[in-house]
């Protein structure tokens, strides 16, 4: 019987998570059905709950319905709890569980797609939203030197170091008192989704840094062009996180984790 699958999202029509789950099926051979459902704004619960009646059996969360997922479950992961955000429901009865894949997903493809080592790297994650929450823990896990997280606004560092209590290596900074230069330079942050690049200075980028955008399908992003313009080689975007995140949950939904590169490869966009 074919099992039925979705990813929600407002909006939704740029979501490639139905090519990436179809794909994933065919390769291996698994009967499923892959849908996208724009949800409506503050009908999260209710819109999620009429497709359980319909048989839906897991669901990917996007913008901005994660910490909505995080509430709706009715247990959830360690990541997902250190995030304060779900990206994916598994359902099973009654039971909605939550976790959150994006912090694996980004690691994994860090260290397997692009064969760059975090332990004993020096490393600054520019944000300090959810994207940054959910990412900490897998990139601490694997040993860097430091891990640093720029901010703009103070306050908002004291939540992710509550979360992390013991990580000796974590450590805070705001934007202008950044001094160091860094290994691995992550952009968390929402200023591509308007254009800009968050305010890195060349300076911050090491010689034979690697630069990684979360977001994802851009081209060339502002930050990516600030990065190549310090002389970085080595800018990437973030599809092969997408492309990890998604293949997390289907080994979770169909107890087989489906090889990457291929996919990866199929999507990914020219950073022009």
């Amino acid at each position: 019987m074919t099992e039925l699958y979705a990813v929600i999202g407002n909006p939704i029509s740029h979501s490639k998570s139905p090519l990436i789950h179809k794909g994933f099926a065919e390769v291996l051979g698994q009967d499923l059905d892959y849908i996208a459902i724009e949800g409506p704004l503050g009908r999260f619960a209710e819109t999620v709950d009429a497709w359980r009646k319909k048989g839906l059996r897991g669901l990917n969360i996007t913008v901005p319905f994660k910490m909505d997922a995080f509430a709706y479950a009715t247990r959830r992961d360690s990541a997902a709890e250190e995030a304060g955000a779900v990206n994916c429901l598994t359902f099973e009865g009654d039971s909605a569980e939550g976790a959150n894949y994006d912090g694996i997903g980004l690691a994994r493809d860090i260290e397997a797609n692009l064969g760059f080592a975090v332990a004993g790297k020096n490393v600054l994650v520019l944000g300090t939203g959810g994207a940054t929450r959910g990412a900490l823990g897998p990139l601490l896990a694997r040993g860097p030197a430091r891990l640093t997280v720029a901010f703009r606004t103070p306050g908002k560092e004291a939540e992710l170091r509550a979360l992390f209590p013991e990580a000796k290596a974590l450590d805070f900074a705001a934007y202008a008192d950044l001094r160091d230069a860094y290994d691995l330079v992550l952009n968390a942050t929402s200023a591509t989704l308007s254009g800009e690049a968050p305010p890195v200075a060349p300076k911050n980028f090491a010689r034979g840094a690697l630069a990684y955008d979360l977001a994802y399908g851009k081209g060339l992003t502002p930050f990516l062009r600030l990065a190549r313009e310090a002389g970085v080689e080595k800018c990437v975007d973030g599809v092969g996180m997408l492309v990890e995140q998604a293949a997390e949950a289907f080994q979770k939904w169909r107890g087989v984790r489906p090889e990457t590169k291929a996919m990866i490869e199929r999507i990914t966009v020219p950073l022009v």
